[in-house]
């Protein structure tokens, strides 16, 4: 089927029943003295999400905002970017949307903007967000928001017509790649959802003494991904390259999530007869993206964004993404079902969506990813001891 971008297109915002929760006080965000543009960095490929969101936004809001400049950036790349407006005293992005690995760094760095005191101005977030969700919500520490999550995994994705016994544990995974050299993939973690996904589920499937501590508590992960690299031709820099080469045949098993296996289907990057599977003592390793603002957004500017993000945690506004997949599901926000989505999303889910997801999500254990310094952490000794040998 042929997957097209349609804008669906809501109605006028009406934050208030979403933000007046019961014993909840709300002051509305300052209406800017005139329209302002919005600019937006995406490190995380939430616009495939939320872009119509924003897009809604404006225009339901003229008055509050003239237009939103969208435009993306490899996550590892961004800090430095803003580190360096901000010694300058000129900050011209005025919102992030980022997974947790840019999330980390700039907590890290101390570049976002601390949220806390705007709680007022928010919805109950404890009250609106899937149960996970608002566990994902406590890495942002109050420095952002969680507008989009998904289980994510690690799972592998094979061809079946190549992979006739696909692996079913870690150890039967390493013997795989041992007998079929470079016919493996994944990318390096600290650019790519699904790698990252797959660098904090090992400790998980490997027993190791610390799942938690990457430095300390992994000497299993450490000593198997060393292992596992002796048999990978390269470590792409980004997640599109890892489905592309699958796609083309270049290779047999690939590191995925619940997203990056439907949305490539659906949009014919990957043979829609590619299956999944998940490894013996498989735990979610769940996911989120979050909306930060960098310290030296003008307090006008971040008005507006306050009232934004109350405009996009409207159920109506969540089930846009849902888009093609790609974040499967991807609401944050309770009770926003496949239904309640845009055609084509709920045409795409019901192709090239699993029925055995509803089974894995269920039965399965649920971790938050690691605390922004342990993924620092792992993200350094990974290409330290990992991608270094292979430049």
């Amino acid at each position: 089927m042929k997957v097209t971008r349609r804008t669906f297109v809501g109605g006028a915002a009406t934050i208030a029943g979403l933000a007046l929760m019961p014993g909840r006080g709300f002051t509305a965000p300052k209406k800017p003295a005139s329209p302002v543009t919005i600019t937006v960095v995406d490190v995380a490929g939430n616009l495939a999400l939320t872009q119509g969101m924003f897009e809604n936004y404006a225009a339901a809001k003229p008055d509050w905002v003239s237009s939103f400049a969208f435009t993306k950036a490899p996550a590892p790349e961004l800090p430095s970017k803003i580190k360096a407006q901000q010694a300058a005293g000129k900050v011209d992005i005025d919102l992030v949307l980022t997974g947790t690995d840019a999330l980390a760094a700039g907590l890290d760095q101390d570049l976002w903007i601390d949220l806390s005191a705007r709680k007022a101005d928010l919805p109950d977030l404890q009250s609106i967000l899937i149960p996970q969700a608002f566990k994902m919500q406590g890495i942002a520490k109050d420095h952002g928001v969680t507008i989009t999550y998904y289980p994510s995994g690690p799972l592998i994705e094979y061809m079946p017509d190549r992979v006739a016994n696909p692996p079913k544990t870690a150890a039967e995974l390493l013997d795989w790649t041992k007998q079929n050299k470079n016919r493996f993939i994944y990318a390096r973690p600290a650019n790519s959802g699904p790698g990252r996904t797959f660098l904090m589920g090992l400790p998980y499937l490997l027993g190791d003494s610390d799942p938690r501590d990457p430095v300390k508590g992994w000497a299993k992960t450490w000593d198997y991904l060393k292992a596992l690299g002796e048999n990978i031709e390269y470590y792409p820099t980004g997640t599109a390259q890892v489905f592309k080469e699958l796609g083309e045949g270049t290779r047999d098993i690939a590191v995925t999530t619940t997203g990056w296996d439907i949305n490539p289907r659906a949009l014919g990057i990957v043979p829609a007869e590619a299956k999944v599977g998940k490894l013996d003592g498989f735990h979610w390793v769940t996911d989120a993206h979050y909306a930060v603002v960098p310290k030296g957004v003008s307090d006008e500017k971040v008005d507006v964004l306050i009232d934004v993000l109350n405009f996009i945690l409207q159920p109506k506004q969540q089930a846009i993404a849902y888009d093609k997949g790609y974040f499967y599901p991807g609401p944050a926000v309770k009770d926003v079902t496949v239904d309640m989505a845009p055609e084509e999303s709920q045409a795409v889910i019901k192709e090239f969506g699993r029925p055995e997801y509803a089974d894995w999500i269920a039965n399965n254990p649920m971790e938050v990813p690691l605390d922004p310094k342990g993924i620092v952490d792992a993200f350094r000794i990974w290409d330290e001891q990992v991608g270094a040998k292979k430049g």
